[in-house]
Formats: structure tokens, sequence, C-alpha cells
């Protein structure tokens, strides 16, 4: 069973930066996604960005240019760079990753707050 361990969350200004990693076990071979969801009350969880197995990387149109998607060379850890962090970027963010066989897993969590 895949388990996935998130971290980095926090309280930033606006205009600052936080990195969220995600550390997945109990899994020995490539994860053909990669990616980072958020959620706020009372929305739908929303993608953030992705990462595919060969690299290839796809963000929201809100968050290009100022997030970075990156996956570590044994392929179980994922990051998420997030710079600018505006107000409208505070949520609940959450990692994803399926599996070769196109099980999906998610992480708890972690609240990321942008103060104003």
């Amino acid at each position: 069973q895949v388990q996935l361990e998130e971290s980095g969350g926090g309280l930033v200004e606006a205009g600052g930066s936080l990195t969220l990693s995600c550390t997945a076990s109990g899994y020995s071979f490539s994860f053909s996604v990669m990616a980072w969801y958020r959620q706020t009350p009372g929305k739908q969880r929303e993608l953030v960005a992705t990462i595919t197995r060969g690299g290839s990387t796809n963000f929201r149109d809100s968050v290009q240019g100022r997030f970075a998607i990156s996956k570590g060379s044994a392929g179980n850890t994922v990051s998420l760079q997030m710079n600018s962090l505006k107000p409208e970027d505070t949520a609940v963010y959450y990692c994803y990753v399926k599996d070769r066989w196109g099980s999906e897993y998610w992480g708890q969590g972690t609240q990321v707050t942008v103060s104003s």
C-alpha cells in the first residue's frame, strides 16, 4: 500500500515562497504521474501541477511562472516550489500519485496560508 507523507506547509506573507515536499513509501516502481492539488473550503479540489514519469510538467494557468514541480531521482519524492505567493494561493495542498497500474493515492494534505 502506497503511503504519502507531505511537509512544508505553513504561513507566509504575500510575495514570499514555500516549498512543499511529498515522500512516497510502499512502492518500488516509478509513478506514472505525480501531482499537487489544492482545495479551499466549499470548493472542489483543483489541480495545481503535474509531472510525469518522463519529466513533463504542466501547471494551472494561475500558478504558471510562479510554481515549479520536480521529482527526486529515485522517483519517490515530489516537490512544489511556490514563489511570489498570493493570498488566493491559500489552500490545503494535497500530494497525488498514480502508479503503473492506474491506482491513485493521496496525501493527507498540508495547509498553506498566504497573508496579505
